[in-house]
């Protein structure tokens, strides 16, 4: 379940003066869920 949007990554990174597209934003959203979910799965494994 996302609870974050691309909107909030967003508001983020302008906060630390960096500017990305709203499709960018999405795409590390993205990108960021899947390395959370691997990382979940390694722990279940060990």
């Amino acid at each position: 379940m996302r609870t974050m949007k691309p909107e909030q990554v967003l508001e983020i990174l302008q906060k630390h003066n960096v500017h990305i597209s709203l499709d960018q934003a999405g795409i590390i959203l993205d990108f960021m869920f899947k390395l959370a979910r691997l990382t979940l799965t390694n722990i279940e494994r060990t």
